[in-house]
């Protein structure tokens, strides 16, 4: 196993870059476009390929979780120790916040900020868990019966939910974190964030609890898997 201080930077650096893409493609897009539904393509784009490369080149070094509820679940699933997925959780936030001021930095704006887009309600907080849902349930059962795949089905279930959700998909605490700190297109008003928070861990519990059972055979075991399935 890699140690811990490399698989720390890895989530560190795999939370910072795809904030960093989020923020900074938001800021492109708004600074090219007045098109409001144009400029959430571009973010969008921007935001679903990230993942696939990261999860690529990270995933073999830190499993590339790069969010706190993912950490979470596999910290439950008896994967990760505890100890370690608090501390995957605390870089990943330092990471995320870092990579919001580094999009800041390449477009010439304050390096932190206080957001003023109001994110709250019902359809956004149920947008959350449905997001958080999608993602972390796409995760062990990727890993399950397509290991290989688990890069572009997390970076199409990113582009995809984007879309569907009325949220656009934060799906993350760390990202929702670092994104309080960018009055930008991205961002969320510090003041919502404990309820997308919530609502992120819950959609992670309940994925969880139902694919632990959809992933379980009939006998109890693992659902079978041959070299071809991984593949």
């Amino acid at each position: 196993m890699i140690d811990l201080p490399r698989r720390l930077v890895a989530e560190a650096l795999g939370t910072a870059l795809p904030v960093t893409t989020v923020v900074g493609s938001g800021i492109m897009a708004e600074t090219l476009t007045a098109d409001v539904g144009l400029a959430l393509l571009a973010n969008t784009i921007a935001t679903g390929a990230i993942p696939v490369v990261l999860i690529t080149i990270l995933g073999p070094i830190s499993g590339a979780h790069f969010n706190p509820a993912v950490s979470l679940v596999f910290a439950l699933r008896r994967d990760l120790p505890r100890r370690e997925a608090v501390l995957y959780a605390i870089v990943q936030i330092v990471g995320g916040i870092v990579g919001a001021m580094l999009a800041h930095a390449m477009f010439e704006l304050p390096l932190l900020q206080a957001s003023s887009t109001i994110r709250t309600g019902a359809a956004q907080w149920l947008s959350e868990g449905v997001a958080a849902f999608g993602l972390v349930a796409t995760i062990p059962a990727g890993i399950q019966f397509r290991a290989k795949a688990v890069p572009m089905l997390v970076g199409l279930y990113i582009t995809a939910a984007y879309w569907f959700t009325a949220s656009t998909s934060f799906a993350n605490p760390a990202v929702a974190i670092a994104r309080a700190f960018t009055d930008t297109f991205s961002g969320i008003r510090p003041y919502d964030l404990p309820s997308f928070i919530l609502a992120q861990l819950a959609g992670a519990l309940v994925a969880l609890a139902l694919v632990s059972r959809l992933l379980r055979s009939p006998a109890g075991g693992d659902l079978p898997i041959t070299a071809e399935d991984k593949s």
